[in-house]
């Protein structure tokens, strides 16, 4: 059992909602491993209906999100596949300009640090880096790569290319500092209990991603305990009219409530740092 972090998020707030965007693509001649269709194709067919339906985000569904934070006042932290910035620059610029964080989900959804040597891998970092700040004319200071799947190495590996934190870990309620011989970096956990991944995949209503986050604030005014909630959507599902609708509903209760301090991964690393927070081994 770790110690109780003897810190607040800004504003004296006990309770940060995040609000993550997962805008994705897949390498040319590559589709998404799920869809809306239930009837798998043959083993080696491309499936074009897939592509089309994940393609939705860059087009349409990100942009209806923007409107909808910017509505509200709120920015959030967007996780974007590198591979976008070659194929549509202006959407990621567009994410950079309206005062959201953006971060590296590697060149594509295909591309997983955890099947790459660290050769690769650092390439692949590398390359994804250039055509971030390239396109959003910021600098990248985050990572979270596709399914969340680190390899060993790359928390060094991205020490070595000056990022400051990453979200590939999943065995702590709060962020914590790791330090290497490279370095430090902050980790800073991703909850998966409001994100509506699992609201499409197993068929749940959109509106009870709401529900859930509404529910989850409740536990944490009652324990009055140092808390993070992450609101995650990705632009090509929830991007959509329905899911976007309720959305926004979890945006406007977030930017309402008077307890809640809404904050960027980037904005939390750094409130982290400032802490002097202790390394991965005494996790505050």
């Amino acid at each position: 059992m770790t110690k109780p972090a003897s810190w607040l998020w800004p504003g004296s707030k006990r309770t940060a909602v995040v609000f993550n965007v997962c805008l994705e693509a897949w390498s040319d001649g590559k589709a998404p491993g799920i869809s809306p269709m239930g009837n798998p194709l043959p083993p080696g067919v491309l499936d074009t209906m897939a592509i089309s339906w994940a393609a939705y985000g860059v087009k349409r569904g990100i942009y209806r999100l923007l409107d909808c934070f910017r509505q509200h006042g709120a920015a959030a932290s967007v996780m974007v596949n590198a591979v976008i910035a070659e194929r549509a620059p202006e959407t990621i610029r567009a994410i950079a300009d309206a005062g959201h964080e953006v971060l590296s989900h590697s060149y594509a959804m295909d591309v997983i640090p955890a099947l790459l040597s660290s050769d690769e891998e650092r390439k692949n970092i590398a390359r994804c880096t250039a055509l971030l700040e390239k396109a959003s004319g910021r600098r990248i200071e985050g990572w979270l790569s596709p399914r969340g799947t680190s390899s060993a190495a790359t928390p060094r590996l991205l020490i070595e290319a000056g990022y400051r934190w990453y979200g590939d870990v999943f065995d702590d309620d709060l962020p914590y500092v790791r330090t290497f011989d490279e370095g430090e970096i902050v980790a800073i956990p991703l909850g998966t209990d409001v994100n509506d991944m699992q609201f499409m995949k197993y068929g749940n209503a959109p509106k009870t991603m709401l529900e859930s986050f509404h529910e989850n604030i409740a536990i944490a005014r009652e324990k009055s305990e140092l808390s993070i909630i992450d609101v995650t959507c990705h632009a090509h599902i929830f991007g959509r009219p329905r899911g976007a609708y309720y959305y926004e509903k979890i945006v406007d209760a977030a930017a309402r409530d008077p307890d809640i301090w809404i904050g960027t991964r980037a904005q939390i690393a750094h409130h982290v740092l400032a802490q002097g927070a202790s390394n991965d081994a005494a996790r505050f």
